[in-house]
């Protein structure tokens, strides 16, 4: 059993801060919890753009803090995402996220991410792994 809070890792290598300056992210389960999912804490912050394509993984988001706007960059789809609100990226899609407000959100990542990730030219993860036990 692991118990943790998210005040746990703090500044510490699970606590991220994006080099784009737009997010930052605590890692509260990882790729070496063996769980099969990591799970992280995320907040974005005001007045910022983010796009992402997590074409390596899907990404449920549940946003507990907050407002967003979230585009579908395939489609141009637009949707205002506020606490209480999911979204799911279950198609691999290019996205983009512009908070309103500091949009703090709890997230889901199959595979897990390991904690070293952070998005590269195309807004992509990398799909990276533990070794094997």
């Amino acid at each position: 059993m692991i118990v943790r809070s998210f005040k746990d890792i703090e500044d510490t290598d699970r606590h991220i801060k994006s080099a784009s300056g737009t997010w930052e992210s605590k890692r509260i389960v990882l790729a070496k919890e063996r769980a099969g999912f990591s799970l992280h804490e995320t907040v974005l912050y005001a007045g910022t753009e983010t796009s992402m394509w997590y074409a390596n993984h899907i990404e449920a988001v549940l946003c507990v803090e907050g407002e967003s706007e979230l585009t579908n960059d395939e489609t141009g789809e637009k949707h205002l995402i506020t606490p209480g609100t999911m979204y799911l990226l279950d198609g691999h899609e290019k996205h983009t996220m512009r908070p309103v407000t500091d949009f703090r959100c709890i997230c889901v990542f199959n595979p897990p991410v390991t904690g070293r990730e952070d998005h590269d030219e195309n807004g992509v993860y990398p799909l990276l792994t533990e070794p094997d036990d």
